[in-house]
């Protein structure tokens, strides 16, 4: 179909007959995502009927949406080892033209320095000084304790440019960069916080990437689970899958919308979050 195929159908969308309406939404969304460019560029024509302007918003943000939820059960059903997309996948709910390479350059600058101060056989306590000191001191992120519940937090591409996020935040920071630099670091899901674990055959300890990747042991997660009153459980000290990972920032996001008021956003991570019951 042709732009002024579309252009017609566009026209049709303030008509006053409600079925004729539905039907040409039904038919642009079938066009799929091509489509989307030439809807962008009529919504901007001034001459356009204010109604029908808002009619395309809404048009496109549930054909991405639509995208999206695909590209989740893909994600989840065959390649849930890649966290980097999962966490491109959750950007792109706000930011949905976000290309995925984005993301991985960044991460492979941040690689690059952390691999140039590394050498073969250091001990895990002297990686993780390295890889704290190019995080925090070279590259200057920081724990976003300012903007807690900030939507921003859960959008991994806003973490890499304002340089702030929230502990899962960071934490996919470290593990993203583990992967690449073949470390044994991965996530552990404690309640209200989330950590990591460096765990090297026979040396195993945690690290908090919101206080600055400080190192801690088995006997501080005791006290902390102790603090909290709830009982000891063995997942509070093993590391978590990437699925895991991913249903915990999409619940912050979800709780992130409802402190600010956002409550059909809300509702849409609500419904994310079903992809992995």
């Amino acid at each position: 179909m042709n732009r002024e195929d579309i252009k017609v159908m566009v026209s049709l969308l303030d008509d006053t007959d409600i079925e004729v309406v539905s039907i040409i939404e039904s038919n642009l969304k079938n066009l799929g995502l091509e489509v989307i460019p030439i809807l962008e560029i009529e919504k901007k024509n001034k001459g356009l009927n204010p109604i029908v302007q808002k009619k395309i918003e809404y048009l496109v943000h549930d054909m991405h949406l639509s995208n999206l939820f695909a590209e989740f059960e893909v994600w989840k059903n065959t390649n849930p080892s890649d966290l980097l997309t999962g966490l491109w996948l959750i950007s792109k709910y706000q930011f949905p033209n976000l290309k995925i390479e984005t993301l991985n350059e960044e991460i492979k600058n941040i690689q690059m320095e952390v691999w140039t101060r590394t050498q073969n056989k250091m001990h895990p306590n002297d990686v993780v000084k390295v890889l704290n000191d190019v995080i925090f001191e070279h590259f200057k992120f920081e724990p976003n304790i300012k903007n807690f519940h900030s939507p921003s937090n859960s959008m991994f591409n806003m973490v890499l440019k304002e340089k702030k996020g929230n502990p899962v935040a960071l934490s996919c920071l470290y593990i993203l960069l583990a992967q690449k630099l073949d470390l044994p670091i991965y996530g552990v899901s404690l309640p209200n916080l989330f950590v990591l674990i460096f765990d090297y055959p026979g040396y195993r300890f945690y690290l908090n990437p919101f206080n600055r990747g400080q190192v801690f042991v088995e006997k501080d997660i005791d006290d902390y689970l102790k603090q909290m009153n709830i009982e000891p459980n063995e997942k509070y000290y093993k590391s978590c899958s990437n699925i895991e990972i991913i249903k915990r920032i999409l619940t912050n996001l979800s709780f992130a919308y409802q402190k600010t008021g956002e409550e059909s956003k809300k509702l849409e991570i609500n419904e994310l979050l079903t992809i992995f019951e």
